[in-house]
């Protein structure tokens, strides 16, 4: 029965990396930076379609998962991101200028 004792650590080890992979295998989307909202976190992007999230071309804000990203964006700005859905929230979890 030792084995038994090692079961829920083999279990959380492989969502941990299901999790992981799951972010990065979301394709980048090209997207515009429309608006920038440091004290909301959020960032509103006009975006192609983002498949994982079945989400048509729109216009539309995400939180981001790092604030310091924000910091270098600025409206105009073309970008290449990933969404999820993170906490019910849209969110965006890559970013690249």
């Amino acid at each position: 029965m030792k084995s038994m004792r090692f079961l829920p650590l083999v279990t959380a080890a492989w969502l941990a990396v299901a999790a992981g992979s799951a972010v990065a295998q979301a394709a980048l989307v090209d997207g515009e930076v429309m608006k920038v909202d440091k004290g909301a976190a959020k960032v509103t992007l006009k975006h192609g379609e983002i498949k994982n999230l079945d989400m048509p071309p729109m216009t539309m804000s995400f939180r981001v998962s790092d604030p310091k990203w924000l910091e270098q964006l600025a409206a105009g700005q073309k970008v290449k991101f990933a969404a999820e859905k993170v906490g019910g929230q849209y969110t965006v979890v890559r970013l690249e200028k």
